[in-house]
């Protein structure tokens, strides 16, 4: 059996609402960003009960707009997966994702899998960036009964880590230390790998 690790939840950080203005008015959209981020963040999303962790990751299959290929969560089973909600129009968003990119170069072959899911409303603008941003990893589109599965994504970005058996054990929202996010994979890609027994 296989002990739980006992991992910390940020989920007090800076967070973008997913609806926020700033969608609608590209010239305002850091400014709005940061103060509807500051606003939310301090009070809507300070201290959320996350229902999830510690339960497994709801399942799902997305097509991989690299691939084209769909792709299922539960493939990843054995790996610890960085489940990330994004969106082009995120500000945090886009600071952190240079970092998913390096962590999936660098934590690969430990068995690290980054799974982006953009929540923008479809995927034009989301190739471009993925592109410019030269992403390593699936990236899926989401929608809000993804969101839903995951508990609601009400504000952005928010990343799960999922252990190799598919429980959750950590959720960040907003604009999180990435330190602390990347110390939780390193405990996590240190567990033991789970014994599949013949059937």
């Amino acid at each position: 059996m296989q002990k739980d690790i006992p991992l910390k939840r940020d989920d007090s950080a800076i967070s973008t609402p997913l609806h926020s203005p700033a969608r609608q008015s590209s010239g305002l959209r850091a400014p709005l960003l940061l103060l509807g981020a500051i606003l939310l963040g301090s009070s809507a999303f300070s201290h959320s009960e996350t229902p999830l962790v510690n339960k497994h990751a709801p399942a799902f299959a997305r097509v991989d707009l690299h691939t084209s290929r769909q792709i299922h969560l539960s493939g990843y089973r054995g790996k610890v997966v960085l489940l990330n909600f994004w969106a082009t129009w995120c500000a945090p968003c886009l600071l952190e994702m240079p970092r998913f990119v390096a962590w999936q170069r660098q934590y690969a072959k430990s068995g690290l899998q980054v799974i982006g899911v953009s929540m923008d409303d479809d995927d034009s603008p989301v190739r471009p960036l993925d592109r410019k941003l030269n992403l390593n990893y699936p990236v899926v589109m989401g929608d809000e009964k993804l969101g839903e599965l995951y508990g609601g994504i009400l504000g952005l970005p928010v990343t799960y880590l999922i252990d190799r058996n598919g429980v959750i054990r950590a959720r960040f929202q907003g604009e999180a230390d990435l330190g602390k996010v990347e110390e939780q994979i390193k405990l996590l890609l240190s567990a033991p790998r789970p014994v599949s027994h013949p059937q």
